[in-house]
């Protein structure tokens, strides 16, 4: 992929996806592998890994003993902004984000993340972010995709 001119917010929807064993889990992968190499510039907040964690162990199946393993190597990431900032002013604007987006506090949280780090794009696999008009917003599956991955999840 290649593209360094511009940066990524990685919502912890892609970060859960792309360290399972899903069908539809490439596109996320990918992206991991670029940031993970440096070809692009990836911002991912410490709590993203959190949340992954709980998608991983809750939806997906996997053990908590592997969800952890499996997040702390990608901790190791060294090309990788890792956001690890929780100030009061950034949280409370989370809020306000979240508020007047009519999303959930955790989406308005990355939402702020995205705006203070100026973040160009928020990658996601589902359309919550299109709300924000300061990042573009790129939803990784295709329709098709998502409801693939609903099949896989049994839903």
């Amino acid at each position: 992929m290649s593209d360094t001119d511009r940066s990524y917010l990685f919502d912890v929807g892609v970060i859960a996806l792309a360290h399972t064993a899903a069908p539809v889990r490439e596109s996320a992968l990918s992206y991991i592998q670029d940031a993970i190499a440096g070809d692009i510039n990836a911002v991912v907040p410490y709590p993203a890994l959190f949340g992954a964690h709980t998608v991983l162990t809750t939806y997906y199946g996997q053990s908590n003993a592997d969800a952890s393993r499996l997040l702390q190597n990608f901790m190791d990431a060294k090309r990788i902004h890792w956001y690890d900032g929780m100030p009061k002013d950034v949280v409370r604007s989370g809020f306000s984000q979240a508020s007047e987006a009519n999303v959930g506090g955790w989406d308005g949280y990355y939402a702020q993340v995205a705006i203070d780090q100026g973040v160009d794009t928020v990658l996601t696999i589902d359309d919550d972010f299109e709300r924000f008009d300061a990042f573009d917003t790129e939803v990784i599956l295709s329709p098709d995709e998502f409801s693939e991955l609903n099949r896989f999840l049994g839903g």
